[in-house]
């Protein structure tokens, strides 16, 4: 697709100038009346959170989201930007991406002044347009917005000439979407550099004012303990913003599937047979609703996701070990996920020293539930009759799949078993045989069916 170079030729092609807010205004609308995503990748958002977004979004607000860590801010602010036109227009060489039919900063004006419809053009895609900025609590109004560059006072301009100001971060992203992540962590006075950027829309850099109205999107996020009167946050920026929209973790164990399937990463080489994803959700959600952890701090979705990945990460360690062919992760793999994630939840103080012990029954739990979802009323006799002449089994992280089946022998019904587990055509290997049996095993364990003993990291199950 040709895109117009220079003035004339932009002003031939028909293109209309519109603001931020109405392109997202228009391009949403078009999204909802066509029945496309808005926005591709957010889970468990679709009858809560979004409609609120796109109410806010279709009245123009800036708004914030609030919310506890993990709940998908970020992401879902990024989002926004696949609201904006694929590609738009600036001034060639602006820093803060003129409108080349309204420039607003001296440079580009003297240009259009001097160039008229010659003036040079090049194109942004909106990808582009995005800028990010996590608050901390040695970020400065400089970074934000500007401050005066030693530079260029240096070559001989005067401190009160605006092409004296090295811009920051909020007017370089002109013409976009801004994003201030963990707002209240900013100090008082550099939130009191945001007001006239909200409300009047220029910016003032070393006690004098650049007329700069700027055209952009502003969205921030913030945790709810803080963004309130008694917290972190002052009262005229909260006025500022149009929408405060809660954010919240997945409502049900589906959404919490759907999120780990998306976000675990797909390339570690190892396949986690659904009922162990679903243990893992289960388990996530015990952990947040739990007493012993700080609802205050909340359990991010990063946990589910981590403990997923960690699950396979073990499975792909024991196949290179043993000389397996595939790795499919089993039941032995969980445990080792109550060590490595630990340090991503926050307990209450007096639950410290049993932060593990607290974690391992929480992971019991989740197991039992999903056994019970899964296998609950399957008859299992064939299982528990290979014990019936104190016969043992024993099974580890180091176990290969073959093994814990020659160890077990054959069980009838052991298909049946792997189908009620959701385990299709192509999965009828050894590794998805022998996580059925293990998963087994450990649900008739959890319903008192049958004893277990763990032993340096050897699991014998008997009767």
């Amino acid at each position: 697709m040709h895109q117009p170079r220079i003035l004339r030729e932009l002003r031939e092609s028909g293109h209309v100038h519109r603001t931020v807010k109405a392109e997202v205004r228009e391009n949403l609308l078009a999204k909802l009346r066509a029945g496309e995503p808005r926005f591709p990748g957010i889970v468990g958002f679709d009858d809560t959170v979004l409609p609120h977004l796109e109410r806010a979004l279709l009245a123009g607000h800036d708004l914030v989201l609030l919310g506890e860590r993990g709940q998908g801010k970020t992401r879902l602010i990024r989002t926004v930007t696949g609201l904006l036109d694929e590609w738009t227009p600036i001034v060639e060489g602006c820093e803060i991406n003129d409108h080349p039919y309204a420039p607003v900063c001296t440079r580009c004006q003297a240009l259009a002044r001097e160039m008229g419809d010659d003036l040079p053009i090049a194109w942004k895609h909106r990808d582009e347009r995005y800028g990010e900025k996590l608050a901390t609590p040695d970020t400065s109004v400089g970074d934000l917005i500007g401050d005066v560059d030693p530079i260029k006072i240096a070559e001989g301009r005067t401190l009160g000439d605006p092409e004296t100001v090295h811009y920051g971060l909020v007017p370089r992203t002109n013409r976009g979407v801004f994003s201030v992540n963990e707002l209240p962590d900013l100090a008082e006075r550099i939130q009191v550099s945001l007001l006239n950027v909200l409300e009047e829309r220029d910016i003032q850099v070393r006690g004098y004012n650049l007329r700069l109205p700027l055209d952009l999107l502003l969205i921030a996020s913030a945790n709810p303990e803080d963004y309130t009167n008694r917290g972190r946050i002052i009262t005229p920026l909260k006025d500022r913003f149009g929408a405060e929209i809660r954010t919240h973790y997945p409502l049900t164990v589906e959404d919490e599937l759907r999120l780990i399937r998306q976000e675990s990463m797909p390339d570690i080489g190892a396949d986690i047979p659904e009922h162990l994803v679903e243990v893992i959700a289960r388990f996530t959600r015990l952990v947040r609703e739990s007493t012993a952890v700080d609802a205050r701090s909340g359990v991010s979705a990063r946990f589910s996701i981590a403990a997923a990945e960690t699950a396979a990460a073990s499975a792909v360690r024991r196949a290179a070990i043993a000389g397996e062919e595939q790795a499919v992760a089993r039941v032995v793999d969980l445990a080792c996920v109550v060590h490595s994630l630990r340090g991503k939840v926050e307990f209450e103080v007096s639950e410290e020293g049993r932060e593990t012990e607290i974690l391992a029954h929480l992971l019991r739990r989740a197991t039992a539930e999903t056994f019970r979802n899964r296998l609950g009323g399957m008859d299992l006799s064939a299982v528990i009759d290979k014990f019936s002449e104190g016969n043992q089994v024993e099974s580890g992280e180091l176990v290969p799949a073959a093994e814990l089946l020659h160890r077990m022998g054959p069980v009838t019904g052991l298909a049946k078993v792997m189908s009620r587990l959701g385990m299709g055509a192509g999965e009828e290997s050894p590794g998805h045989a022998a996580a059925a049996l293990e998963f087994a095993l450990e649900g008739l364990y959890l319903m008192r069916r049958l004893s277990k003993e763990d032993v340096d990291g050897v699991s014998v199950y008997r009767t």
